[in-house]
């Protein structure tokens, strides 16, 4: 018998399927770039990026068109697999709170517009949710779900000045009080495998995630791509990615100290095959996903277990 509360199948983990099913959504995130750029490309906190952060954006948008040819595009797409599917408008590339307000309005209000589109994600950075930007999005979660994807990878203020963050745990925290001051359901992003990282230290920064309580987590290992600065120290053999043992056992963990009610959003992720070096393994996801519930079945453990509040 499976011994998580949040799950009506084999998962020990609280899958984003099983959340959707419980309200009763049928949803499907519908992939944006709206063509913003970030503070740490374009000189406020950095350039070049995060070390992995490769030029451009998303390989999954249709970049260099409008938001709605890009959502009308991304509705053929989805509706191929799901016919009737609601759409999450997606804004997914570059750091989407990084703009006046009037344009991330106008931005937003577009998206809206389109058939289908029920719900609203953005994804961005916490040194970039000042006050005008909250107000905007609790206003549209007046109207439809709005959710905030933060990226933070490490809770570690050394890796993140190993992987040229732009900001650190402190800022990290200040973003995220602001969102949740206002009412904004927030989902964090982790990277497992950073440089320098142990797993020590991947399940502290579970640890500090798991003390706020956030609506979603995100997990993936670190992908070497090609045009990167962390593709160069791979090739000098100052990098060594993760194996898919050492990536498995250190999900695990974290799952285990994460609150149980948390959505796990992703606990693998894609990256562009015509440019992925490494690590090989995390472009079969179905292999990663096994092998997580693998282990968590022979652990006979589950999201949570270890959680302390």
């Amino acid at each position: 018998m499976n011994p998580f509360l949040y799950s009506d199948d084999n998962k020990r983990y609280h899958t984003l399927s099983y959340h959707n099913r419980q309200l009763g959504v049928k949803q499907h995130k519908a992939v944006v770039d709206a063509g913003l750029t970030c503070p740490n490309k374009d000189g406020r906190c950095g350039t070049g990026g995060c070390i992995y952060c490769a030029s451009g954006g998303s390989y999954f948008t249709h970049g260099g068109k409008s938001v709605t040819q890009q959502l009308l595009a991304e509705r053929v797409r989805i509706h191929q697999k799901f016919p009737g599917s609601g759409l999450v408008a997606y804004f997914q590339a570059g750091t989407n709170t990084y703009a006046p307000v009037e344009t991330l309005q106008r931005l937003f209000e577009e998206a809206l517009r389109c058939p289908d589109v029920e719900a609203l994600s953005v994804a961005t950075r916490a040194d970039c949710v000042e006050e005008d930007v909250c107000r905007l999005l609790e206003d549209l979660a007046r109207r439809v779900p709005v959710r905030v994807e933060l990226g933070l990878q490490s809770a570690k203020d050394e890796t993140a000045r190993r992987i040229g963050r732009g900001h650190d745990w402190a800022a990290f925290l200040q973003g995220y009080a602001r969102l949740k001051a206002h009412g904004l359901p927030c989902c964090i992003h982790l990277i497992n495998g950073l440089p320098g990282e142990g797993l020590p230290d991947m399940l502290e920064t579970a640890r500090q995630v798991a003390r706020l309580r956030p609506e979603g987590v995100k997990i993936h290992s670190l992908h070497v791509v090609e045009g990167t600065r962390l593709a160069e120290l791979w090739r000098q053999g100052a990098y060594t990615p993760l194996s898919l043992e050492e990536y498995v056992q250190s999900v695990v963990g974290q799952l285990e100290r994460l609150p149980p009610e948390t959505v796990i959003e992703r606990i693998t992720g894609d990256a562009d095959r015509t440019r992925l070096l490494a690590p090989r393994w995390s472009a079969d996801k179905k292999k990663v996903l096994a092998a997580i519930d693998r282990q968590l079945a022979a652990e006979n453990t589950w999201q949570g277990r270890l959680f302390d509040p």
